[in-house]
């Protein structure tokens, strides 16, 4: 047995870089489908993010061979294989975009055979392809996660924007506690400066008290008692006289 042909091991080749580096591969059998209705497939996989690629059985075998796939069950009639990569805009291809447009098309041409197909290097049989075409497209997903995720966070910003407020009011509170304190404290005050004042009352108590104490002071100035002396001498000299 020669050597293969050059151009069998480049498709061999090319097989097995589109089977690892695809996210998912669908293997057809497209038996029947003319010209119009195979470029109408391929156009609307192709909007799934898929290219639609005819091999044939024995070099798709070999290349997933290299790879560690055992496909042979689906490798029956002519082989049409839809690799996952990127739509046209550079988006990532959906994978369960790729079998609702096979699970379409085969629906309305039934020349066209979903055999089954390999999704993370897991073997997927036709009844699998049929039950992810049913899942949401990644679009539809990634509407749903966010959505799930839009009430969670209009509740937080909701409540981050409470905090500030919260505390501006809590702030304002705790300052008007404060500034009651003295108010408070005020009759203290009060007491205190009436017993500093209190000394000074006594003081001038005490400066009144000579004046109401009749016994605190004599009778007469020391004029008056030298005018009562020279009167009493007077009356002694008149009484010798007499």
């Amino acid at each position: 047995m020669g050597d293969p042909r050059p151009e069998k091991v480049a498709i061999v080749e090319e097989v097995r870089e589109k089977l690892e580096s695809a996210d998912g591969a669908m293997l057809t059998e497209f038996r029947g489908l003319d010209v119009p209705a195979m470029a109408e497939l391929r156009s609307a996989l192709r909007e799934a993010g898929s290219e639609y690629k005819i091999y044939k059985n024995t070099l798709v075998r070999l290349a997933a061979r290299e790879v560690g796939l055992e496909i042979d069950d689906l490798l029956s009639g002519p082989t049409a294989i839809a690799f996952v990569g990127h739509k046209p805009d550079g988006s990532p291809g959906d994978v369960a975009a790729t079998a609702k447009a096979l699970k379409s098309f085969a629906k309305a041409n039934e020349a066209l055979i979903v055999k089954g197909g390999v999704l993370d290097n897991k073997l997927l049989s036709s009844d699998d392809l049929k039950a992810l075409a049913e899942l949401p497209s990644r679009e539809v997903l990634l509407a749903q996660l966010a959505g799930a995720f839009q009430a969670p966070m209009s509740k937080l910003a909701g409540l981050l924007q409470a905090l500030p407020r919260d505390f501006a009011y809590g702030l304002k509170a705790l300052i008007d506690q404060g500034g009651a304190a003295p108010a408070a404290e005020a009759p203290a005050e009060d007491s205190t400066e009436e017993s500093i004042e209190e000394p000074a009352e006594a003081s001038d108590d005490a400066d009144s008290t000579p004046d109401s104490t009749p016994d605190s002071t004599p009778d007469n100035t020391p004029d008056e008692a030298s005018d009562d002396a020279a009167d009493q001498a007077s009356a002694d000299a008149d009484e010798r006289e007499a």
